[in-house]
C-alpha cells in the first residue's frame, strides 16, 4: 500500500498543456532525448493522435501519445513519461491501458532504451514482447529495443 496517496485522474491533452509537458520530459528523459518544440507541438495538436495526462490538483504529472497505422493495424506509443515523485503509484500503467484502449488496433508497439530495465518491466508485465533491436539508436549510441503486443 501506498504510504503517500494522491488523487489523479487520466485526461485528454491539448496544446494547453504544452508548458507542463516540456516540464515533464525534461524531468523525465535525458536531454539528448528531449523533443523538440516542433514534435511537442505537434503532438498536442495534430489530429488523430491519443494525447493523455495524468493530473493532480491541476498539475500534469504523467503523459502519454500515440499514433495510428490502420493501414498496417499497428498503434504506436510514442512517448510515456512520468514524474520521478509519482513514479510507483500505477500511473504509468493506467496511462499505457488508456492509450492501448484509444488506439484500437490489433498491434500496439514502443520503443525503449534497452537500459531502461524499469520501463521494460512495465511493459514485459502487459504482454509486451521484443520483436526488434534498433542499433545505435539513440544519441550516444544505445540501442532501442522494440516491443509488441498484440491483443
Amino acid at each position: 500500500m501506498d504510504p503517500n496517496p494522491i488523487n489523479w485522474s487520466i485526461q485528454n491533452a491539448s496544446w494547453r498543456d504544452f508548458t507542463q509537458l516540456n516540464q515533464l520530459e525534461k524531468a523525465c528523459f535525458r536531454q539528448e532525448d528531449l523533443w523538440p518544440f516542433w514534435d511537442l507541438i505537434g503532438a498536442l495538436t495534430l489530429p488523430g493522435l491519443v494525447r493523455l495526462k495524468a493530473v493532480v490538483d491541476e498539475n500534469m504529472v504523467g503523459f502519454i501519445g500515440g499514433e495510428r497505422d490502420t493501414i498496417r493495424g499497428v498503434g504506436w506509443v510514442t512517448t510515456l513519461g512520468v514524474l520521478p515523485d509519482y513514479r510507483r503509484r500505477g500511473i504509468a500503467l493506467a496511462l499505457l491501458k488508456r492509450c492501448e484502449h484509444s488506439l484500437d488496433l490489433p498491434a500496439i508497439r514502443l520503443s525503449v532504451r534497452a537500459s531502461n530495465h524499469p520501463a521494460i518491466s512495465l511493459y514485459e508485465g502487459q504482454g509486451y514482447v521484443v520483436i526488434n533491436r534498433w542499433k545505435k539508436y539513440y544519441v550516444g549510441g544505445e540501442d532501442a529495443l522494440v516491443l509488441e503486443k498484440r491483443r
